[in-house]
């Protein structure tokens, strides 16, 4: 899940991309409002959480440039006022969500899982994604293949949902780079290449076939 942080104070903002990250979300920042916009036109997510005080271009007019372009991207508010007058304001302006200063990050990965899987089309109490032996628990980052469990970094773990979620579409190396990874990190295409071997040998070592994650020649990648 690839998220949009707006957010102008760095300390926060630090604070947040290393807890998402920890949670195997891809994260990028825009610190005002008017450096989001662009990044929002320019790349594709699953989710923004938007400061409502930024400067340049403020939460709520970004909330309402967003919803008038017709975008249907959710969004998070985050806000240091909680009364009812700003969360009003806030949903009329298009947002879907708030969460107040100072975050509690259990509550964000919370709120944040909802919105994943209503993304996924999944069912609040259906958090396990599964190919043939092979589950993956959006929950707890658990993975498993014939019940045996497998170890994964964040970053193999990342690109074996995406390849679930995507079932026999082949994805190119471009493809799995712009929904991993954030901007600031793009990686070399041998980098990918290595991530997909180390997953490979993992999965085979609990059992799995050697060509699971099956290589399309010129193309890209698939599970088979």
């Amino acid at each position: 899940m690839k998220i949009l942080l707006v957010e102008d104070d760095r300390k926060t903002s630090e604070t947040l991309v290393e807890a998402l990250s920890d949670q195997s979300f891809v994260v990028d920042v825009a610190f005002d409002g008017e450096t989001g916009w662009q990044m929002i036109q320019a790349n594709q997510y699953s989710l923004i959480l938007l400061d409502v005080m930024l400067p340049q271009l403020d939460g709520i007019r970004l909330c309402r440039s967003i919803r008038s372009r017709g975008l249907t991207i959710p969004i998070i508010m985050i806000t240091a006022r909680s009364s009812t007058v700003d969360k009003v304001i806030g949903l009329d302006s298009g947002a879907d969500d708030f969460i107040a200063k100072p975050i509690d990050l259990l509550e964000l990965f919370a709120r944040i899982r909802v919105w994943q899987r209503r993304e996924q089309g999944l069912k609040q109490v259906d958090t396990i994604l599964k190919w043939e032996n092979l589950e993956l628990n959006l929950d707890t980052y658990e993975v498993t293949y014939n019940q045996h469990p497998v170890q994964l970094t964040p970053k193999e773990y990342a690109l074996l949902e995406l390849m679930i979620k995507n079932g026999r579409r082949v994805l190119s190396r471009g493809a799995i780079i712009e929904n991993i990874w954030d901007i600031a990190d793009s990686p070399s295409e041998y980098t990918v290449k290595a991530h997909l071997q180390s997953l490979r040998n993992k999965l085979i070592a609990v059992g799995a076939s050697d060509d699971l994650i099956e290589t399309v020649r010129g193309v890209g990648y698939r599970l088979k």
